[in-house]
């Protein structure tokens, strides 16, 4: 093709003076102006890498497993390997051909054919680096692990979709409050569990405190006991993970954002408040005086009157055979709220299987390994995730809506002797499955070696899954940000699209 250089100009049409210019010369070649229009469309369709898929998901469900599965217990199980690494479970075919995953996901292996799964994500650091795995972040170490302030910082994945949206948002009609579009559940991470320091992960990073998710509480009862260790430590309590009450709910927290003991709830319910608010609005309408206002408190006083998103916290209208597909966890039903979120508009909402009561539990087994993936984490993992893409599907949703089943790293491949088996930090080899939204059905990528210890083919970056859900939500990968002192920062530095997903 000749190419014209020069600064793009474009008509009322949609054309460029440059394709313009170009029509012209493919005339020659017996290209006319709708091949050209055609070509600029697919090109567009592609994104800058070429790839397809670019914007296909108009939102994304992060779920995330803190703490890490086991590669082996889900869906790398090695069944001729020896038995202090195969350990006590066994694995059943799926409705992929020749894929077989652990034989506690029944209900998965019949909808691997809706999913990617990729057997070789691996990089060099075994620790809870959520924020490693959530950010551009091209190292992390424990003390930043545990510093969610720490200046080396980059922003989470939906605070950066939260920017990068904000930026290209038209101007939202009167009346029509917009979700959040970085959403957490089912309460600020790692927030319910015994323990002073906090850990890094879903945070604004460089963008600052204002790009934080907003976050929901859980409202309700738990209805089943566990039992956990931690080095010494036992724990015994009810779990929300393992059961809740089906009056249980989520809500918007607002205390971090209103002020002490004062919820969205209490705050509408207060109508000698209304004209103090109206005041509000009208000072946030001012530039001026907005630069000075708790972006997260002009959101919530903005969301204060939308009956979309009061709905999408009501799990009362949902049928109860929708509500057990999910499971009555709050895990599960954090899941299908999600799902609701997305229907009313949501953008990027994150649902956390975060520790509680006990730090260093979720998924993190390096104690009672079986005993709990057997009564809890499985099982809660089983009903979540298929109910999830079963009921997206069903509604016609599953092709717009990126799902991502994530973690930090996987568990050592040689079980630990300790009471009830463990397994340790592995970051070498671990998997990660991703459905919906421009990825394609029934795809496995990578191999692993024959205990699940290392890459045998397609070393695969948990940067590199991050390139790939922002490319999927129409967002360039190669995009620059800025940080707050003006520097010309990457996206997500040494990342490339998982180009064999796609489709």
């Amino acid at each position: 093709m000749l190419r014209v250089l020069g600064g793009p100009k474009r008509f009322c049409d949609g054309l460029t003076r440059r394709e313009l210019l170009q029509v012209g010369s493919l005339g020659l070649l017996g290209l006319g102006l709708p091949q050209v229009q055609a070509q600029s469309r697919a090109q567009a369709a592609a994104g800058a890498s070429g790839l397809p898929g670019f914007g296909q998901a108009k939102s994304c469900i992060l779920l995330f497993m803190y703490g890490s599965p086991s590669q082996l217990e889900t869906f790398d199980p090695k069944p001729d390997a020896p038995v202090e690494v195969r350990g006590e479970l066994g694995c059943i075919a799926s409705s992929v051909p020749g894929l077989s995953v652990c034989d506690r996901l029944p209900r998965l292996a019949q909808v691997m054919d809706k999913v990617s799964l990729i057997r070789s994500v691996s990089h060099p650091y075994p620790i809870h680096g959520v924020a490693f795995a959530t950010t551009g972040n091209p190292r992390i170490d424990i003390p930043m692990e545990l510093n969610p302030r720490d200046a080396n910082h980059w922003p989470y994945i939906g605070s950066a979709v939260d920017l990068l949206d904000g930026r290209r948002q038209a101007a939202r009609p009167a009346g029509s409050p917009p979700l959040p579009r970085n959403l957490v559940l089912p309460w600020a991470f790692s927030s319910q569990r015994v323990g002073e320091v906090a850990r890094a992960g879903p945070y604004g990073g460089f963008l600052g405190q204002a790009y934080d998710p907003i976050c929901t509480e859980f409202v309700g009862k738990a209805t089943k006991k566990a039992r956990k260790t931690l080095t010494g430590q036992v724990w015994e309590d009810v779990e929300p993970y393992r059961g809740i009450t089906p009056e249980s709910r989520f809500q918007l927290s607002a205390v971090s954002h209103l002020g002490p003991e004062l919820t969205l709830d209490r705050l509408d319910g207060r109508r000698t408040l209304l004209e103090q608010i109206e005041q509000f609005r009208r000072t946030a309408d001012d530039p001026a005086a907005r630069s000075g206002i708790n972006r997260h408190r002009a959101m919530a006083y903005d969301l204060l009157g939308s009956e979309k998103l009061r709905r999408a916290f009501d799990l009362g209208e949902e049928p109860g055979e929708t509500r057990d597909r999910y499971g009555m966890t709050l895990f599960g039903q954090a899941a299908l709220t999600a799902r609701r979120l997305v229907e009313a508009g949501g953008r990027f909402i994150t649902v956390f299987w975060d520790e509680f009561g006990l730090a260093g539990t979720g998924w993190d087994t390096h104690w009672d390994h079986f005993p709990r993936m057997k009564d809890e984490l499985l099982p809660g993992l089983d009903l979540t995730l298929s109910g999830l893409l079963i009921d997206l599907d069903r509604r016609g949703l599953l092709e717009e809506t990126l799902v991502v089943l994530l973690s930090e790293h996987g568990r050592t491949p040689k079980l630990a002797s300790v009471p009830g088996g463990g397994r340790d930090h592995w970051s070498r080899c671990y998997s990660v499955v991703m459905a919906g939204g421009g990825v394609k059905r029934g795809c496995v990528l990578g191999k692993s070696d024959r205990i699940a210890s290392d890459p045998l083919e397609r070393r695969v970056s948990p940067k590199d899954i991050l390139a790939t859900i922002y490319h999927l939500l129409g967002i360039d990968p190669a995009t620059t940000l800025t940080d707050q002192q003006g520097r010309p920062m990457a996206l997500v530095p040494e990342a490339e699209v998982i180009g064999e997903i796609l489709g």
